[in-house]
C-alpha cells in the first residue's frame, strides 16, 4: 500500500462543526498466561496515573460518547451471566484441535478456553482453576478471550469487551436501538457534505482507497463499497484532529466480518452481502462504525499530523529488536534498512497487510483481551513477527533483497497455530521488557 499522498487532502483543516462527546472509561485486567513462560512473575504494582497533556484533553472532547458505569462488577456478572461462558468454553475446547495443561506442555502454543480462565492471582501463577480464587467477570472474559474466541460468540465478546454492548442484558436492546440511530443520524445529517469543497478531498481519498483493500471479493461488492465510505466519512469528519488517514480503512473490515458472522454461516468472503435483509446491514454498518471509532480512540495519535505515534512506535520497535536479536538489528543497519521503511506499514495497518483476514481476526482477539492490545502489546508482536523471520533476513545480502523479503513475508497459509506462536513469543517479550526500564528505552 502507498503511504505517498496529498498532504493536502490528508491534513486539511476544516471548520465544520462536529458533535462533542464524553470521554471513555477503560478497564483494567490481568495479563493472560503464556504457556513458554514459567518464571514467576513479579508482584503486581499499582499503577501510575498518566498526566494530561495538551492531545488528551482534546480527545476527551472529540471521543465518541459511550456508557458510563457499565464495567460495574455487578452488570458485568450479569453480562457474563447472559453470555453462559460455560457453553463459550465448551465450544472453544471443540474448536481448538489441540490444547495443553495450565503450567505443562511448553511447546504447545495455546491454552483452551477453559484453562485460560484463570492463571494468575494476586500476580502469582497458580497451578490450577481449582486454587485460583474467582476473578471479576470482565476479567474471567478477557481470559477466556486471550487465546482465541470461537466464531460463534465472536460478535458478542468483541461487542463487551470494546465497551459497545451494555453489560446488563436488560439494557443491550435500548442501548444498541440508540446508538444505531445516533450513527444514522449522523450520516442524514453530514454525509451529503462529501461534495462541499472542504470535505470534497477527504471523500475523494476515501473512494480511491477502499478499492485497493483485501479481500477484494468483499470489498468490491457495491454494497460494501458504500457502508465502507460511509463509516469512514463519518468517522473523518467527528474527528477534526486526524481527519482521514490511509490505513484507517483497513480497520473497517474485520469489524465489519465478524459482525456479518451474526447473520451467516459461510465465509465472508465468498458471500453476496446485499442479500442479507436491510436491517441486519443497517445494524453491521452502525456496530462497524462504533467499535471501529472506538479502537482509533486508543491510537489517534498514530493517524495526526507527522503521525507521531507510529514514529514513536518504529523507534521503540528499533530499540526492542536491537536487544532481542542484536544479529538482526546490525545485519539491517548493515545493509542500510531503516525500519521507518517496513515498519511504518505495519504500525499504520496493524499488520494487515502482512496476514490474511482469518489471523488479523485471530490477532484482535487477544488485542481487545490485553489492556492497550492495540496501542502497546501490538510493539511486542510487531517484534516478534520480525524475529519470526530471522533465518530468512540473515541470508539476504543486500538492500534490495531485504526489503522485498520485509514488504512480502510468506504468510499466506498461516492460520491459528502460527498466530498463537507469534502472541506467546509478543507476550513474553512484553513480559520481559515493557516494566525493565534498563533493558527498554521508552
Amino acid at each position: 500500500m502507498s503511504t505517498d499522498g496529498s498532504k493536502k487532502q490528508f491534513w486539511k483543516r476544516n471548520a465544520a462543526k462536529v458533535p462533542g462527546s464524553i470521554q471513555h472509561v477503560y478497564g483494567a485486567q490481568h495479563p493472560p498466561f503464556d504457556p513458554l513462560l514459567h518464571a514467576k512473575p513479579p508482584p503486581a504494582t499499582p499503577g501510575k496515573p498518566k498526566k494530561a497533556t495538551t492531545f488528551q484533553e482534546f480527545e476527551s472532547i472529540t471521543s465518541d460518547a459511550w456508557d458510563v458505569g457499565d464495567d460495574d462488577d455487578e452488570l458485568l456478572a450479569m453480562a457474563a451471566q447472559n453470555l453462559n461462558i460455560e457453553v463459550v468454553m465448551e465450544t472453544a475446547n471443540k474448536v481448538n484441535n489441540h490444547t495443553c495443561e495450565l503450567a505443562g506442555d511448553a511447546t504447545s502454543p495455546e491454552v483452551s478456553f477453559a484453562s485460560q480462565s484463570s492463571p494468575y492471582v494476586d500476580g502469582r501463577l497458580v497451578k490450577s482453576n481449582s486454587e485460583a480464587p474467582v476473578g471479576s467477570p470482565k476479567e474471567e472474559l478477557r481470559k477466556l478471550s486471550w487465546s482465541g474466541i470461537p466464531r460463534q460468540v465472536r460478535p458478542i465478546t468483541w461487542k463487551l469487551l470494546s465497551g459497545y454492548l451494555p453489560a446488563n442484558a436488560e439494557r443491550r436492546d435500548s442501548v444498541l436501538k440508540r446508538k444505531r440511530q445516533e450513527y444514522f443520524a449522523f450520516i442524514q445529517q453530514y454525509y451529503d457534505s462529501r461534495n462541499d469543497e472542504h470535505h470534497q478531498d477527504t471523500y475523494r481519498q476515501i473512494h480511491i482507497d477502499i478499492p485497493r483493500m483485501s479481500p477484494e471479493s468483499l470489498v468490491l461488492q457495491p454494497k460494501v463499497t458504500e457502508i465502507f465510505e460511509r463509516i469512514l466519512f463519518i468517522w473523518a469528519i467527528r474527528h477534526p484532529a486526524s481527519g482521514y488517514v490511509q490505513g484507517i480503512n483497513d480497520l473497517v473490515t474485520p469489524f465489519f466480518v465478524v459482525y456479518v458472522f451474526e447473520y451467516i454461516e459461510e465465509e465472508v468472503e465468498n458471500f453476496d452481502v446485499s442479500s442479507l435483509q436491510e436491517e441486519a446491514l443497517r445494524n453491521i454498518e452502525a456496530d462497524s462504525f462504533w467499535c471501529m471509532s472506538k479502537l482509533l480512540d486508543g491510537i489517534q495519535d498514530n493517524y495526526t499530523f507527522a503521525q507521531p505515534g507510529i514514529q514513536r512506535k518504529v523507534k521503540a520497535l528499533e530499540e526492542l529488536v536491537s536487544r532481542i536479536d542484536e544479529s538482526v538489528h546490525r545485519h539491517m543497519h548493515h545493509y542500510e534498512v531503516e525500519y521507518l521503511q517496513f515498519a511504518f506499514r505495519w504500525m499504520n495497518n496493524l499488520l494487515m497487510r502482512e496476514l490474511p483476514l482469518r489471523c488479523t481476526i485471530r490477532l484482535w482477539d487477544t488485542y481487545q483481551a490485553e489492556p492497550e492490545g492495540f496501542s502497546h502489546f501490538h510493539l511486542y508482536v510487531c517484534a516478534a513477527f520480525l524475529v519470526r523471520w530471522r533465518k530468512e533476513i540473515l541470508e539476504e545480502r543486500d538492500f534490495q533483497g531485504l526489503m522485498i523479503l520485509l514488504q512480502n513475508l510468506p504468510t499466506m497459509h498461516w492460520g491459528n497455530e502460527e498466530v498463537s506462536v507469534l502472541l506467546a513469543e509478543a507476550y513474553r517479550l512484553k513480559f520481559a521488557f515493557a516494566d525493565a526500564p534498563n533493558h527498554y528505552k521508552r
